[in-house]
């Protein structure tokens, strides 16, 4: 018990020391860039939205740089595509508090074990799967109003209007999230970004298949030529019928999906509401040598089980 104890103290530890190294250079590297003229600014004339936001605007920085080395989207992106508006310090700093909140309530309820480091990490996770739902949930707008889009486009274009003209008029009409995004497209180009530089812009920021599927039309058809209508109005009944077998699919393997998750989750529910309410009922499952062997060995089993599960009933259409 003692070795748990132990190995739980030096983790949260571990956690303070890694936020505090993570902040502190940037901090210094942002005192440091700072305009001469603002350092002779008294500390009363700094906000304190600022100063607070400060330490964590560092450690946002140096997630989006570690990201965008890798190739991955950016802190920053992945907030505009779950459309929060909230700034990169104010998310991580949500995610500290969080994370401080959980583990000063799992010291409080269990002491130093190893509830208190599991409850300040899935508290940390919490607020990017919030993000990531809100990401599917915009996108899955997206594409259900993408093929009434480009009918429009293809009609405007065919009144006369050219690309940007009809971007600029379907965006007046259009239904969010896609109104946003076109209305997006219009305002870099009136500051000199080129239209397909824009829609590029804007499939890195949505994220959408079928609307990287469109922009690369457009992008074909501007160096070689052709009616890019008659093409919009192709790609717009393609997508109409992905969108319709994707819902049969889904209608048909719903069922499975829910059992899938209902069967994935109810062990960790019925384990988390025991543990809270009768420690000393589950805790041989965390001291026991037996009861860490059967732990492990559930969730394999039911990782695995979900994994089946989820590849069953995922198609690609």
């Amino acid at each position: 018990m003692s070795g748990i104890l132990l190995v739980s103290l030096i983790a949260g530890l571990g956690v303070l020391l890694a936020s505090v190294a993570l902040a502190m250079p940037g901090a210094q590297k942002a005192r440091d860039s700072a305009p001469r003229w603002e350092s002779g600014v008294s500390a009363q004339e700094v906000s304190l939205r600022d100063r607070i936001n400060r330490p964590f605007q560092a450690i946002a920085d140096r997630s989006n740089r570690q990201h965008r080395l890798n190739g991955g989207l950016t802190l920053a992106e992945h907030l505009a595509r779950a459309d929060l508006k909230l700034r990169t310090s104010e998310f991580v700093m949500i995610q500290v508090g969080l994370l401080v909140a959980a583990a000063l309530f799992s010291l409080w309820r269990f002491g130093f074990a190893p509830q208190f480091v599991v409850a300040g990490v899935v508290a940390y996770l919490i607020p990017m799967r919030y993000v990531k739902w809100r990401q599917g949930r915009r996108l899955k707008a997206f594409n259900s109003r993408l093929p009434d889009t480009l009918s429009l486009l293809s009609n405007a274009m065919k009144a006369g209007l050219s690309l940007p003209q009809a971007i600029e008029s379907v965006s007046q009409t259009a239904s969010p999230p896609i109104a946003d995004e076109l209305t997006r497209v219009i305002r870099e180009t009136n500051l000199g970004t080129s239209t397909s530089a824009a829609l590029v812009n804007m499939v890195r920021r949505v994220g959408s298949e079928d609307l990287d599927l469109v922009v690369t039309a457009i992008a074909i058809q501007s160096s070689v030529g052709g009616n890019l209508a008659r093409v919009l109005d192709g790609i717009s009944h393609t997508i109409r019928q992905r969108i319709q077998i994707k819902s049969q699919i889904g209608a048909m393997t719903a069922q499975m999906r829910a059992s899938g998750w209902i069967i994935t989750l109810l062990p960790f529910i019925v384990a988390a509401i025991l543990n809270v309410i009768t420690p000393s009922y589950f805790r041989p499952m965390f001291t026991d040598p037996a009861g860490r062997v059967l732990l492990v060995a559930a969730g394999v089993s039911i990782a695995l089980g979900n994994f089946f599960v989820r590849r069953i009933t995922s198609f690609k259409v």
